[in-house]
């Protein structure tokens, strides 16, 4: 779903990334663990056609995203460390008004479907966005993604100031959109659940991935002497 070939990138003389190789499956979970500057932004903005790269090849369900951005967006759903939705509406509101950009036109039972499918109630979708913790409003986030049925989710700092029954709940969602067929990518700092809750591990430095991983091959504490010691 998610292919990096020899993908390299440059910004005024500084390489950021350099012959950066990354797949993803459909049905898999892959977790890139970096510092600041170790190049995961700029990752991300490629893979969701922001950004050309200077080189190499880059394909999202088979399409090149500098070609076919417009088709390859709908595939993505992307959910930001801090999610930008309208403070002042309602959860529903939300999720019916950027679904209907999308070209989703939900159904009020559609609507309180995919509220529940991501553990959000009624009274929690009934109150303003701007009353929400950060993870409600992830949540509402992959609900949007749910009705987008977009097949790539890319996650930039998921688990970051969320209280451990939120990260649970969490990563319980992402296993359930990738046993559907969901190709996930995220990044973050999270040693512990990086190593708990995916299916795979890179270690992202100075725009390579100086190691990769099958999760079940290391604990957190292994996981942390990798990355220190890469």
């Amino acid at each position: 779903m998610i292919e990096l070939e020899n993908v390299s990138k440059t910004f005024a003389g500084r390489p950021v990334l350099e012959k950066l190789n990354l797949r993803i499956s459909a049905g898999r979970i892959v977790g890139v663990l970096g510092g600041n500057g170790a190049g995961k932004t700029t990752t991300l903005n490629i893979i969701l056609g922001f950004l050309k790269p200077d080189s190499g090849q880059v394909r999202v369900d088979g399409l090149d995203p500098q070609i076919a951005a417009a088709e390859v967006r709908k595939r993505i759903a992307y959910i930001p460390e801090s999610v930008a939705l309208y403070p002042e509406l309602s959860g529903e509101e939300n999720l019916s008004y950027f679904a209907g950009l999308s070209g989703c036109q939900l159904s009020s039972q559609e609507n309180r479907r995919l509220l529940d499918r991501v553990g959000l109630s009624k009274n929690d979708t009934c109150r303003r966005l701007g009353q929400y913790s950060k993870g409600m409003r992830q949540r509402l986030a992959l609900a949007l993604a749910l009705a987008r049925k977009a097949r790539v989710l890319l996650l930039d700092e998921p688990t970051t100031g969320l209280d451990p029954a939120a990260v649970t709940q969490l990563a319980t969602l992402l296993r359930e959109l990738s046993q559907e067929g969901a190709a996930i990518l995220l990044t973050t700092h999270d040693l512990w659940h990086l190593s708990l809750d995916t299916d795979e591990v890179g270690i992202l430095r100075e725009g390579r991935l100086a190691s990769q991983f099958q999760a079940a091959q290391l604990s957190p504490m292994q996981l942390a002497e990798a990355y220190l010691g890469s």
